[in-house]
């Protein structure tokens, strides 16, 4: 499924500095639940334990939720994509995953020196990852690379060369989860709203583009892109959103039932995305 995209740029480059002590960061629970986005059927189902639930089918999961740890029954191996060309990894120029304080539940702030910080409607990810190679079990010891757009649709480290906020790394919890706190991506010229994220063996290994277990992208679902870019700093947004759609999509055209995620909240206390994702080739 991999396939260019974006605006040309030619690749910058910028002092690296030192990795530093890397603290581990546990994730939060899975929530899955509310309202979803995309047009096809899911095809990752996930269980609870727990007292009260409730079910919820999305195009990104199946799952019964209790606030508890989900245990997922059935999943697929997240189809890979390409990283485009602001990835922050050492792979086309800045290397982020170099810099002392990239492993952190808070990507909205700029870190080891650079500045700023993004503004926008919060958005929390998460991402469930999972061993598809040993029955759906989570794939305990991994490590997750977020990263995407600011509200302007700027990229740090690239468009938005004084900041590095946006990007970020986790292990994974006991269950599986990574969670980053963010803001909700702009739709910029020619994509379809996208967060892009790569798997890696662990922490340690969270070093260079090059360990990488997976990458692949999040499709962000329609109807929560729109109530988003309606909001105060996203007027760009609509127009961008109005000329793009996912079956024109050079990188979600194939399809993205393994790539949405479900989603919970408003555009006014923020959003939260859950994906499973499945990995092939345990480590």
């Amino acid at each position: 499924m991999s396939a260019s995209e974006g605006p040309s740029l030619a690749a910058l480059t910028t002092p690296l500095s030192r990795r530093g002590a890397l603290v581990l960061l546990g994730g939060l629970g899975l929530a899955v639940a509310g309202c979803s986005g995309g047009s096809d059927s899911g095809r990752a189902t996930a269980s609870t334990r727990g007292t009260s639930s409730t079910t919820s089918t999305t195009s990104g999961a199946t799952a019964t939720t209790t606030g508890a740890a989900a245990t997922v029954s059935t999943c697929s191996t997240i189809p890979e994509e390409t990283g485009g060309p602001y990835p922050g990894d050492g792979t086309n120029g800045p290397d982020v995953l170099s810099e002392s304080g990239v492993v952190r539940k808070d990507i909205t702030t700029s870190f080891d020196g650079h500045r700023g910080t993004a503004e926008g409607v919060p958005y929390t990810i998460q991402f469930t990852v999972v061993d598809t190679d040993n029955g759906c079990a989570a794939l305990v010891g991994a490590a997750v690379y977020v990263w995407h757009c600011d509200r302007d649709g700027l990229y740090s480290m690239y468009t938005a060369q004084d900041a590095n906020y946006l990007r970020g790394v986790q292990a994974v919890d006991a269950n599986g989860v990574a969670s980053f706190t963010s803001i909700f991506p702009a739709c910029y010229s020619g994509r379809w709203p996208h967060v892009h994220f790569e798997v890696y063996p662990s922490v340690d290994a969270a070093t260079s583009g090059t360990n990488k277990l997976a990458t692949s992208q999040i499709a962000l679902p329609q109807d929560v892109c729109e109530a988003v870019y309606v909001t105060s700093g996203y007027e760009q947004s609509v127009s961008n959103l109005s000329r793009v759609s996912l079956a024109s999509d050079n990188v979600f055209r194939d399809g993205v039932s393994l790539q949405t995620p479900s989603m919970t909240g408003n555009a006014s206390i923020g959003y939260v995305s859950s994906l499973v994702v499945g990995v092939s080739g345990a480590v």
